[in-house]
């Protein structure tokens, strides 16, 4: 069950996060850009998103309970209340405010990166990626490993796929959890990898191999992942030029590697929590290629996913603390009306969101007592 402290630790590290943004842009005298995505800006997004879970849990449990459209309005009503007691709605609507809160700011801090450290470390992580690969570049020998052509079009698309995966994770862990808890888990956790990688990008500024020496990828053809690594090399060097007349977020930096942390931190959350064993073996796999992918298209050195996987625990062990749960398999027992979208009998929800409910609250009172 979810803690008050652990409610307030994801909106304190937003508050701490959001303020150092707006204090680095006014230091700095740069703009804080809102970063757009697929699917448009952050706040349009991720809303839509979470609207659309919403209508996929509410209405395929409607339309099966009555089979087909008879009484729906009144059906859909009666289960959203059901299901969306006021509680869940707050917490839900915490959640998302926090992770937007800082992500945006991680977005735009490392934006700030160019115009705070001049140096580079790129030789420095060249240098350890072939002694650890014993005089070869790791992206070199998965090349001739995997071949540059099949292989680059996979890769590319489990790559470019994560670009999806965190809003869709995001929206899955606040709308589809059995309780609230194991999503602000997963939501603290997110936060935690935003904040401990600009961290890592201001510790050890880098580009990562293909932007400090792309010779190496010249054989790769192009892909989706070639067709990003030159709209953020555009973006870097327009933003960088004038940072005001660009409408882009600089955000090029290698050093540590968040698609390997947030990557390692689902599969880890889903191993504990997640008790289909498919999806809980996809995450891995997805963990694994697009790690190889990181390497394969030179977005990173080995040390940078290294890092990435020190980063992902790290999230996962604060996330588990904040929120009240241990880092051991907690799977709860498949029973009827679960499934792989998260449709749970109304009254299991109810009672989930309740307890959690009624667990906040007597917290809240005794941490007004011992103030």
């Amino acid at each position: 069950m979810m803690t008050a402290r652990g409610y307030g630790f994801a909106v304190g590290l937003a508050v701490v996060v959001g303020i150092s943004a707006w204090v680095a842009s006014d230091w700095l005298n740069l703009p804080l850009r809102d970063p757009d995505g697929l699917a448009g800006p952050s706040y349009i997004r991720l809303p839509l998103i979470v609207l659309l879970f919403f209508l996929a849990d509410v209405v395929p449990r409607v339309l099966i309970d009555n089979r087909g459209f008879s009484h729906f309005t009144e059906s859909f009503k009666s289960y959203a209340r059901e299901r969306w007691t006021r509680s869940r709605a707050v917490l839900v609507l915490v959640g998302l405010s926090s992770f937007y809160v800082v992500y945006v700011a991680y977005r735009n801090l490392k934006g700030f990166l160019p115009f705070v450290r001049d140096g580079l470390h790129d030789q420095l992580l060249k240098d350890l990626d072939r002694a650890l690969a014993f005089g070869h570049y790791p992206a070199s020998l998965l090349h001739n490993l995997l071949g540059t052509g099949v292989a680059a079009h996979v890769l590319s698309f489990v790559y470019i796929a994560f670009l999806l995966f965190v809003p869709v994770s995001l929206g899955a862990a606040l709308m589809w959890s059995r309780n609230v808890s194991t999503g602000f888990w997963y939501v603290t956790a997110l936060c935690v990898n935003w904040v401990l990688g600009t961290a890592s990008y201001y510790w050890l500024p880098s580009l990562g191999p293909y932007f400090a020496d792309r010779s190496i990828f010249l054989d790769l053809p192009e892909t989706g992942v070639s067709r990003l690594q030159s709209a953020l090399e555009t973006a870097r060097a327009e933003t960088i030029l004038d940072p005001y007349a660009s409408e882009s977020v600089q955000g090029i930096a290698a050093f540590a590697s968040l698609h390997v942390s947030i990557l390692f931190t689902a599969a880890l959350i889903c191993h504990y929590m997640i008790p289909n064993k498919w999806m809980r073996s996809g995450m891995w796999v997805f963990f694994a290629l697009t790690s190889i992918a990181t390497i394969y298209f030179g977005w990173h050195y080995l040390l940078d996913d290294v890092a990435g996987l020190a980063i992902g625990w790290i999230a996962v062990w604060v996330g588990a603390k904040a929120t009240g749960h241990q880092m051991r398999v907690q799977r709860h027992r498949v029973s009827a009306g679960d499934g792989l979208l998260g449709v749970f009998p109304p009254e299991t929800v109810k009672d989930d969101v309740d307890a959690t409910a009624a667990e906040l609250q007597g917290d809240g009172q005794r941490d007004t007592a011992h103030v």
